[in-house]
C-alpha cells in the first residue's frame, strides 16, 4: 500500500508517502507491544483476555504470564521522515487465525518477523509466508530479560533464512528500538524492489 497526502499549508504542496508494514511473528512474542511502542497515535488493538478453554489450543505454556491475546489486528502510524508514514499492521500469531494473513499483507511494503529465541521455531510459519510470496522481511530478535543471547549470524542459519534477509538484535518495549527496525526494513525492501524492477526491464 502506497498513498500519498498533499498539505497545502503556506501555499506549498508536499508529497507525503505512506507504505503499509506487516508485524508477524509467533504467539507472545511482542508484536502488540512494538506497535504500542513506536505508534504516534493510539494503537487499535484488538486484545482479549486468554479463555482456560483457548489455552490449550494456543499453547500458552511458555508464555505464562501473559493474559490476553490478539484475534484481529493491531494497527498503529509512524512518520519516519516528513515525507514518509508508516502503516503497522500486527498480525495474530496464534495458527487459529493465520487465515486473516493473506488479507493482511495485500500491498504490503515488506514485513517485520519478530523472534523469541527462547522459542524460535515459532517464527518460522511468518518467514515461510512472507518467501513464498517474495515480501521483503527482516528478522527482529526480540531480546527478552533472561533470555540467552545469540549472534545474527547464528539466526540466519537456524532459519535457514535466504542470503541477505537482515537480522536485528531489538528490544519491542522501547520507540527507538522499534524505530530502528522499522528504518532497516524500509530501506531493505527499498533495494529489493529496485532489484526486481530491474531485472524485469533487462
Amino acid at each position: 500500500m502506497a498513498s500519498e497526502d498533499r498539505d497545502a499549508a503556506d501555499g506549498v504542496e508536499t508529497a507525503v508517502l505512506a507504505l503499509k508494514i506487516l508485524i508477524a511473528g509467533g504467539f507472545g512474542v511482542g508484536k502488540t507491544s512494538l506497535v504500542g511502542a513506536v505508534s504516534e497515535i493510539g494503537p487499535l488493538r484488538t486484545e482479549e483476555p486468554l479463555s482456560g478453554a483457548g489455552r490449550p489450543v494456543d499453547g500458552t505454556e511458555s508464555v505464562g504470564r501473559k493474559a490476553t491475546t490478539t484475534v484481529a489486528m493491531d494497527f498503529g502510524r509512524v512518520t519516519l521522515r516528513s515525507d514518509l508514514s508508516l502503516y503497522l499492521f500486527g498480525t495474530p500469531g496464534q495458527d487459529r487465525y493465520w487465515f486473516l494473513w493473506d488479507d493482511l499483507a495485500e500491498g504490503a511494503l515488506g514485513a517485520v518477523v519478530l523472534a523469541d529465541t527462547r522459542r524460535l521455531a515459532d517464527c518460522f510459519p511468518a518467514v515461510d509466508f512472507f518467501e513464498h510470496r517474495r515480501i521483503p522481511f527482516v528478522v527482529a530478535v526480540n531480546c527478552f530479560p533472561g533470555a540467552r543471547r545469540h549472534g545474527t549470524q547464528d539466526i540466519t542459519h537456524a532459519l535457514d533464512l535466504d542470503p541477505g534477509t537482515p537480522v536485528v538484535l531489538c528490544d519491542a518495549r522501547e520507540r527507538a528500538s522499534g524505530k530502528e527496525v522499522l528504518i532497516q526494513l524500509v530501506a531493505y525492501a527499498g533495494r529489493m524492489h529496485t532489484a526486481r524492477l530491474l531485472d524485469s526491464v533487462r
